[in-house]
């Protein structure tokens, strides 16, 4: 049977998950409809912008340049911090819905999801129709805008929604679709093809994917070695991977930091902060199916120097007061005696989390799991603060803190 595959990518997705939530909650300003972007403080002007509305795009600012830089180019510009709890919400509830329409679903990033749509036009009938059914959805039911790109493979399925934003359903069903819609693009806009090989590309005469897909794989192979090979597959749209729920990111380490609006001298609100930044690091650890074999922390002072320490759990875990038991201990042995401006947490070592060896050393607690597995779902639901430790109640700091974007929210570069 040949497959029928979605790929669905959120359109600007922390500014419209920003925008959406916003507005549900009261505000008459979509941030999506004026210059603004998502990344950084705004007082301390610090930062890069990790997303940008439409009318930020026709100012020239890019994703990763300075906040300083854009706003020389736009003084009006509307600068909204990350928000990394809410994305997580957003996140969950977009996958969800998804899963109503296939029980293959697989993350590919934070926004975006491949569906394989095999077999279910029983159910939702035509797979194009679908896809138009499952974005008005996402957009009515969810608030914001996405593009669904539906083909035989994931591949041109990921191709496909690239094509004409926001808000878009587009088809790659057939090789002839697939030369007349991607063969003329440029060959940098093809998967797999980055910065470094676009150039090489150019010196062999190639621009397009179509030329590309045409060019002598022995040539390729000259100047690329293997890749060469690889990626004119790409271009001809050859790639079989299947979708794979449990598929998980090639991921180093998850780290989570927080800048402090105040000097922290006292331990008992250090020890809160820091349980705060492991709560994040927890939730997002058990999301991305994996458990840890080290964290380390991380201290700055007010004059913005800084030490940091780690250490190995006994056994690899996943449980945020295991993380919280070992940061706690290494925060205890570096603390300056000065006051603090920031902090970090970060995990590394990283196994996953359905293949986990036991230590006699560090039993295992199954109760604790659950009772995180518990936390999560709920704040996934209905926000970070909906559930919180009792320490936090009236203490005037928040129960999950910071939001570190690492590669683990970022695109993977395995389908």
């Amino acid at each position: 049977m040949e497959k029928t595959i979605m790929h669905i990518d959120v359109n600007s997705a922390y500014l419209s998950w920003e925008a959406a939530y916003r507005l549900q909650h009261g505000e008459s300003l979509d941030l999506r409809e004026i210059p603004s972007v998502i990344g950084g403080d705004e007082a301390s002007r610090h930062g890069i912008v990790l997303a940008k509305s439409i009318p930020a795009k026709k100012y020239g600012i890019q994703t990763g340049e300075t906040l300083f830089s854009a706003r020389q180019k736009c003084p009006g510009l509307v600068v909204v911090p990350v928000n990394y709890p809410l994305y997580m919400m957003c996140h969950h509830a977009l996958i969800n819905l998804l899963k109503e329409f296939s029980p293959l679903v697989q993350v590919y990033s934070i926004d975006e999801a491949f569906l394989d749509y095999t077999g279910m036009e029983a159910v939702w009938g035509d797979p194009v129709e679908a896809a138009h059914r499952l974005k008005d959805r996402i957009k009515n039911e969810l608030g914001f805008t996405v593009n669904v790109g539906v083909s035989y493979n994931k591949l041109l399925a990921k191709m496909a929604s690239e094509l004409e934003k926001p808000d878009k359903v587009h088809t790659i069903l057939s090789r002839e679709e697939m030369v007349r819609k991607l063969w003329p693009l440029p060959v940098r806009e093809l998967f797999m093809v980055g910065r470094a090989t676009a150039p090489r590309l150019y010196r062999l005469n190639i621009f397009t994917i179509g030329q590309l897909a045409r060019a002598d794989p022995e040539l390729l192979r000259l100047h690329l070695k293997s890749w060469g090979p690889f990626i004119r597959d790409l271009a001809n749209g050859i790639e079989n991977s299947p979708v794979s729920p449990d598929a998980r990111p090639p991921i180093k380490g998850i780290g989570n930091s927080t800048t402090i609006p105040f000097d922290v001298d006292d331990f008992e609100d250090a020890r809160k902060v820091l349980l705060s930044l492991c709560e994040m690091v927890g939730m997002r650890l058990r999301q991305a199916g994996f458990c840890a074999r080290l964290v380390s922390v991380y201290l700055r002072q007010a004059d913005l120097t800084g030490q940091s320490h780690q250490r190995k759990f006994a056994a690899a875990t996943d449980q945020t007061m295991k993380i919280f038991e070992y940061a706690l201990q290494l925060m205890k042995e570096i603390w300056p005696e000065r006051p603090l401006r920031g902090m970090g947490v970060r995990v590394g070592e990283l196994v996953p989390n359905d293949r986990l060896q036991l230590s006699f050393l560090d039993p295992y607690n199954g109760k604790k799991k659950r009772l995180d597995e518990t936390l999560d779902s709920l704040r996934m639901r209905f926000g970070p603060n909906a559930v919180m430790r009792s320490c936090f109640v009236q203490s005037g700091l928040a129960p999950v803190t910071g939001g570190v974007i690492e590669n683990f929210q970022m695109m993977s570069s395995i389908l």
